[in-house]
């Protein structure tokens, strides 16, 4: 370790200029706090009750994220940083009316599938780690770390980054269990580097001091709210700051690799890929601001994708459209599979004379289980019998897929 790091503590002007050399990288928050000990019951309790679904890594990793000197030995700071990535463009208000369907309601039709705003740019974690990197740069010239003395994350780490982003004062958690920032809403990437630097902390956003070691209460500056948890298509916040991942429409879209639970698929509604009902209906985000995009390149054309488009993918297709997004992560089958649901939930009043039948029928007969199940599901949906898919039948094996006959009979 480095003398100098052990026995400097950065604050006033140099930890200003440190901040502004971040900022320069092109992070819209910097914010530091410092590393001490956590209340990790909330975690354990959490994971205790399953709701981190078939995440195992975050049981893996789980006394890592409550004691980052696990982590980085002699961590002294965290350096939390955040990147807006708002566009207006992407929706039509910056959060949604009263009036806008709630908890599994369906509007009537629709022009396009629903992705999250974040997969529609490039991979977030492969553009924000080039100003990472140079984050540790500064870091070396400018407060004489050597690289050994510091690790960086986003998103990928054992780093509880939401809830050192509001130690930092970055923001508040949100009853929705995010991040909101009275500056950019719900709308940040959260990056962490843990260090050995001693810097002096910013203040938490807070109404009253709590305990050193006390976790920062759910909704701090929520009030009586509950627009998130009201609009959740699958109740999946069951009580304020706790998202269960099992009934979460990002986890099941995403995370989740094999049969979503049929109870849960209606509540999927037009969401393809991930869900940002909860972000988008809070308040906060009025004070959203369009993204500076430094760190962030847009994806142009996923929005625009069609129903159908995405029912008939190859896999040529598939790579020459995702190649570089997040949305890579769910591999073709992932999203063939959140396709059928989709098209299950957005045809169903269209009867035989859907315009998706014919690609879902063909899907009954794909090589993955997985999208035959859902593709079963989704006609039955959609004509209430299963009659087209009497040869598939006859062919099936999969005990998977031939439950998703059995429950329609």
């Amino acid at each position: 370790m480095s003398t100098q790091v052990g026995a400097t503590v950065w604050a006033g002007e140099p930890r200003e200029e440190l901040r502004r050399r971040l900022q320069a990288l092109g992070f819209d928050e910097v914010r530091f706090a410092a590393i001490e000990e956590v209340d990790g019951q909330g975690l354990r309790d959490w994971l205790a009750a399953g709701m981190q679904a078939e995440m195992a890594w975050m049981d893996r990793t789980a006394e890592k994220r409550i004691a980052p000197g696990l982590v980085l030995s002699e961590a002294r700071s965290i350096i939390m940083l955040g990147v807006n990535y708002w566009r207006e463009q992407l929706g039509e208000s910056r959060s949604q009316s009263p009036g806008d369907p709630v908890a599994g309601e369906l509007a009537p039709t629709i022009a396009n599938p629903r992705w999250a705003r974040y997969a529609l740019h490039e991979d977030y974690h492969d553009t924000i780690c080039p100003g990472l990197v140079a984050a540790g740069k500064i870091l070396e010239s400018f407060c004489g770390a050597q690289e050994t003395d510091y690790r960086y994350y986003v998103d990928t780490g054992p780093v509880q980054e939401r809830g050192w982003a509001a130690r930092a004062g970055l923001g508040f958690l949100g009853k929705n269990g995010m991040l909101i920032s009275r500056h950019y809403g719900n709308w940040l990437f959260l990056a962490g580097i843990l260090t050995r630097i001693s810097i002096a902390p910013d203040a938490p956003v807070r109404r009253k001091a709590l305990p050193p070691q006390g976790a920062e209460p759910a909704g701090l500056l929520c009030g009586k709210c509950t627009r998130c948890s009201d609009a959740c298509p699958t109740q999946a916040i069951p009580r304020p700051g706790v998202v269960d991942a099992r009934r979460c429409i990002s986890y099941q879209t995403i995370e989740n690799k094999g049969i979503i639970p049929r109870e849960l698929r209606v509540g999927i509604g037009d969401h393809v890929y991930g869900c940002d009902v909860c972000l988008e209906v809070c308040p906060w985000n009025r004070f959203a601001q369009a993204a500076h995009a430094v760190l962030l390149v847009a994806k142009t054309g996923i929005a625009e994708l069609g129903l159908g488009e995405l029912l008939e993918l190859t896999p040529v297709r598939f790579a020459e459209v995702f190649r570089g997004t997040a949305i890579k992560r769910v591999k073709l089958i992932g999203l063939l599979r959140n396709a059928c649901v989709v098209a299950g939930n957005v045809a169903a009043s269209e009867g035989r004379g859907c315009r998706y039948l014919p690609p879902l029928v063909k899907l009954a007969a794909h090589e993955s289980p997985v999208v035959r199940a859902h593709a079963v599901w989704a006609v039955w949906r959609v004509t209430g019998e299963l009659t087209l898919l009497s040869a598939a039948r006859a062919m099936e094996t999969d005990v998977a897929v031939l439950a998703e006959y059995a429950a329609a009979d």
